[in-house]
Parts: C-alpha cells; sequence; structure tokens
C-alpha cells in the first residue's frame, strides 16, 4: 500500500516539474519560444542592417554576402532572404537583393539606435572607442521607439556618431555618402578623416592604436603597394594600405601649415616649464575630455609642470594655482605653445 504522504510528494513533485517546463510566460518552454523568436528577430534586423549597408555604398548584396555578414550557412541565408520577402522587407533579383521601402525604414530604425548608442558612449562614458560597435550591436535589438528618441535627447540629438557616420533621424532622412577613400590621394594632397570604418573590429583596433579620429587634418607623403605615410598632429604615420583603406577623407586647400608644423604637448614639457593650452585633442572624449574642461584646462590656460613621480609617469601641473596630477597618455593629447 502506498503511503499517503510519499504519494503527495510525489504527485507534488510532478506538478512542479510540469509547472516549471509549461507554465505560461515563465515556464522552460515559454522562455525558449521567446528566445527562439529573439533570434529570428536578431537576425532579421542584422540582415537588413547589412543589405542597407551595401546599397547605401553601392555595393551588389546577395545571399552569400548576407551568409558572410551574419555568419550563417548560404541555406540559412536563403531561408532568411525568403521569409523577408514574404514579409514584404526586400525584393529578389536577378543581381541580388534589394530592400522595399518598408524594409529601408525598419534597417534605417535599427540603425539610428546602433549609431545614437555609439554617440552616447563617446560623448558620456570612458568605454574604450574598441567596445563601442560590439556594445551598440546589443542594443540596437533592445531600445524601443521611446527609449531611442529619450537618448538621442539625452545627448543632444546628434547628427553623426563618433566614427562620422550620419545619424537617420526619427523620420528615416539620412544625407548622402561623401568623402572618398584615403587611397584616392596623391603625394603632397591635404584632407580631414571623415569617417573610420569600424568593422572588423581588429582592423579598427589598429587604427584606434594609432590615434587616428574624426576630424583628424592630414597631409599625404607617400602612397605605395607596401604603405600609406602621411603627417597628422605634427607627427608622422604609417600604415599599410589595407588599412588606410578603411579611411574615408574629403580634400583640403591650404592646409600646410596647420598639418605639418610640429604641435608640442604637454606631455613633452620640461619640469619648471610653462605653455599655455592651445586645443585637447579630438581623440580625447567623453568622461576623460569633460575631466580636463573642469580641471581649467582649456584654450589660453597657462600650465606649469611641478614635478614627476619616482616612476616618471604622473607628472604633477599647476593648472590656475591647483596641482593636477596627469598620466603622460592624456598630457600627450593637450596641444601647448611653449
Amino acid at each position: 500500500m502506498t503511503d499517503p504522504l510519499q504519494a503527495l510528494l510525489i504527485g507534488g513533485s510532478i506538478l512542479l516539474v510540469v509547472a516549471v517546463i509549461f507554465f505560461p510566460k515563465y515556464g522552460l518552454i515559454a522562455r525558449w519560444s521567446r528566445a527562439k523568436r529573439g533570434i529570428k528577430r536578431v537576425q532579421i534586423e542584422d540582415a537588413l542592417k547589412h543589405i542597407y549597408d551595401c546599397e547605401y555604398n553601392n555595393i551588389p548584396c546577395t545571399v552569400q554576402s548576407i551568409a558572410g555578414a551574419l555568419v550563417i550557412s548560404s541555406d540559412d541565408a536563403a531561408e532568411l532572404v525568403a521569409r523577408l520577402s514574404s514579409m514584404g522587407l526586400l525584393l529578389t533579383l536577378d543581381n541580388g537583393v534589394k530592400l522595399t521601402a518598408d524594409g529601408n525604414s525598419y534597417a534605417l530604425r535599427v540603425i539610428r539606435v546602433h549609431r545614437l548608442w555609439e554617440r552616447y558612449l563617446a560623448d558620456e562614458t570612458s568605454v574604450p572607442q574598441t567596445e563601442w560597435h560590439s556594445s551598440a550591436e546589443l542594443q540596437e535589438h533592445k531600445l524601443t521607439p521611446a527609449q531611442t528618441e529619450a537618448l538621442a535627447a539625452q545627448i543632444g540629438n546628434p547628427h553623426f556618431d563618433p566614427h562620422g557616420d550620419p545619424i537617420p533621424t526619427p523620420t528615416g532622412e539620412i544625407p548622402p555618402k561623401k568623402g572618398r577613400s584615403f587611397l584616392s590621394m596623391n603625394q603632397g594632397d591635404f584632407g580631414v578623416i571623415t569617417h573610420i570604418e569600424d568593422e572588423p573590429e581588429a582592423v579598427f583596433a589598429q587604427l584606434s592604436a594609432e590615434g587616428l579620429y574624426v576630424g583628424m587634418h592630414i597631409m599625404l607623403i607617400e602612397r605605395s603597394n607596401e604603405r600609406v605615410r602621411f603627417a597628422a598632429d605634427g607627427d608622422e604615420i604609417v600604415l599599410a594600405p589595407v588599412l588606410a583603406n578603411n579611411i574615408t577623407v574629403e580634400m583640403l586647400e591650404n592646409e600646410k601649415e596647420k598639418i605639418v608644423s610640429p604641435m608640442d604637448t604637454l606631455a613633452s614639457i620640461n619640469i619648471g616649464e610653462e605653455a599655455t593650452v592651445l586645443n585637447i585633442s579630438k581623440a580625447c572624449r567623453g568622461q576623460q575630455r569633460r575631466r580636463l574642461l573642469d580641471l581649467g584646462i582649456v584654450p589660453g590656460t597657462k600650465v606649469r609642470a611641478e614635478m614627476r613621480s619616482a616612476s616618471g609617469d604622473p607628472t604633477a601641473y599647476n593648472v590656475r594655482g591647483a596641482l593636477v596630477a596627469l598620466r603622460k597618455q592624456h598630457a600627450q593629447m593637450i596641444f601647448v605653445q611653449k
């Protein structure tokens, strides 16, 4: 004869297991279904972004390019294209695929979130620039339209992201692509960097390590199949052509003195020397830039190097009567006149 208490425990355990698996909204099956729908939505939005980027850059978009961009098989990409077509988001053509008006609007909504989030990270946080893109890749699928517009208002409704890409308006308006490839410049040409491609991440990390930033003025010194050599911020930089090809520039005239004249930084002044702040590099962003401004390091401020730590870094500077310790990596971003 079965013990009633034991039977009750067994029955309760079975009910608990059933509830954990089948309970509406919170059961394992419900969670698995939501996760599966979430993955499908992310794939749809990533595919729309890729197709839009191809169209914006006048590059043919195919099932194979979608598979490569999303790191999925060609069969999965073909199935995804069929799904997008059935949703009325794209058209299948003889030479590839093309977004419909609805698909274009959807893609621009996702891109707007992505670029606003990168702008937010650049201006409002200390997140390293090599992490902006991966963070925005997550947020672009999470933020609601209301949250997106609140974020835009918080950071002043910017028109460009920190890489130089235009941010679509809430109604989906976006300016046409401007500028030309860095590799199209000739020896002696002057230009300003208007865009730095943030994919692939390894390439962007190398460009960031060179201190390149949108708004930097440059002069091409040499271009060959082996290297690209140019002057910027009073320094000389050498890149492999495969890296330089990820940079977009606009041509400038009469910029020689501004570009090639040596520029002293705060890190270059010796103990006891005084210098006047000219500017802070645009590569200095977010909380780091605000900290320097809050410390009184603005154009026209006189700064005196007072002492260095035993290790040589940081250095203490007299700024408006107060001693401020700055590490070399930060002092190198402050341009001064000795």
